[in-house]
């Protein structure tokens, strides 16, 4: 097998191939290397001959098998070796999670019986587990990406056919709702019943922190006063920024990116001979523990807080299960704070999203009771100007008023 060469050649289809001669049978054996034939040759051949290259390594080291008999385990260590390991930590988890699943579910001995049916079967027992769809859409996603991978490196034939689920009409974007300033000051008054005395203040400290910064969970825990490799506070210019680290950021590179003007008042309250290590640190609950608390326990103690605090961001009415108040959805709450404040753009690199898709779907235009809100106040205070039919139905527009407040009022 180490007198294998591997050469690339041009047969004329849509890709280029690449063949072989097997040194024990006398035959040649040819596959495409995927890489399409273009108006750009010289590019085309340079990328063929570096796929050509693994392909003859493989052979080599007899790695290489028929994609028919590449084993589900097989294909999970070469792409937790090859893949995983250039992605960002978070992803890496996901998709360990996403294969963790389908071994679960499907026990997989080949990878090739990952058809389109099993796959369908894979994602109907996730919704029966009770996963939400955006879990389920997760998952799926990292199983499309890893089996096309498999294809593009000769592992698997053909990638197999998968139906992303579809949101129900009329079903809800957000798993909560942004809570009111009321129902944040609840929360701190049920700290010390939930945590204790002791580490009440800490807790506090931390509530705060993310009702002002927009943090997701997993950030606020990574967010450290003095190390490039974290999250990090820049406090060296004129405004207060955070720098966050290629491993960290969803888009795979360094950012230095602003903040909220209340969030750096909130940070320069800290002495600056105390600003070293993170940011926030909530102790622990059981006063014996002397590790930092993680981002799943440090969630399921604000969701205790949100549900001793009595307030719900969600029933469902098909099983009547209630959800409280969550990490998440004080970072809802700053995002549609700052949607009345800002342009799009503007609040999309605040929250820190990836498109400005995301940003539209959630937050710019979402809150009907807040427009009305406007209206009503641009009506009431137009004394000049663009008044025409007004004066002759305001006593039916006063009338209309009184009954919304009515059904207001408790």
């Amino acid at each position: 097998m180490h007198d294998i060469k591997v050469h690339v050649v041009d047969y004329g289809r849509k890709c280029l191939y690449m063949r072989y001669t097997d040194p024990i049978t006398g035959k040649q054996k040819a596959r495409s290397t995927g890489v399409p034939r273009t108006r750009q040759p010289k590019a085309d051949m340079t990328a063929a001959v570096r796929v050509a290259a693994k392909w003859e390594h493989d052979l080599r080291e007899g790695r290489f098998k028929t994609p028919s008999k590449i084993t589900w385990i097989e294909f999970r260590h070469r792409y937790e070796d090859e893949v995983l390991p250039g992605l960002a930590k978070n992803t890496g988890s996901k998709a360990s999670a996403t294969f963790n699943a389908v071994e679960r579910i499907l026990s997989p001995e080949k990878l090739a019986s990952l058809t389109a049916g099993r796959i369908s079967h894979f994602q109907s027992r996730l919704r029966d587990d009770g996963l939400a769809e955006s879990s389920i859409a997760s998952h799926l996603r990292h199983l499309k990406a890893a089996v096309r991978w498999a294809n593009r490196v000769g592992l698997l034939t053909e990638v197999p056919k998968i139906d992303m689920p579809r949101r129900a009409k009329g079903s809800r974007k957000m798993k909560g709702r942004p809570i009111t300033g009321e129902e944040f000051d609840r929360l701190l008054e049920k700290v010390p019943e939930v945590v204790g005395e002791a580490a009440a203040e800490s807790w506090r400290h931390y509530l705060r922190g993310l009702w002002w910064s927009g943090l997701r969970l997993r950030e606020s825990l990574e967010l450290w006063w003095d190390r490039d490799d974290k999250l990090r506070v820049d406090l060296t210019g004129k405004y207060a920024m955070l720098h966050i680290p290629a491993e960290l950021e969803k888009g795979h590179q360094d950012r230095l990116l602003p903040i909220a003007p209340e969030f750096a008042e909130f940070l320069m309250a800290t002495p600056e001979d105390e600003r070293h290590g993170p940011v926030f640190a909530p102790r622990p609950i059981r006063p014996e523990r002397s590790r930092r608390l993680g981002a799943r326990q440090v969630g399921a103690i604000v969701s205790k807080i949100g549900r001793a605090a009595g307030v719900k961001v969600h029933t469902d009415l098909s099983t009547g299960k209630v959800k409280h108040a969550t990490a998440h959805d004080l970072r809802r709450s700053f995002g549609e704070r700052w949607a009345t404040r800002v342009m799009p753009q503007t609040l999309m690199e605040l929250m820190r999203h990836e498109s400005i898709e995301t940003t539209l779907k959630y937050y710019v235009g979402r809150n009907a009771a807040t427009t009305a809100a406007v209206l009503y106040a641009a009506v009431s205070g137009n004394t000049s100007g663009n008044t025409s039919g007004l004066a002759d139905q305001g006593s039916d527009f006063a009338r209309l008023h009184e009954v919304a407040r009515k059904d207001r009022s408790p």
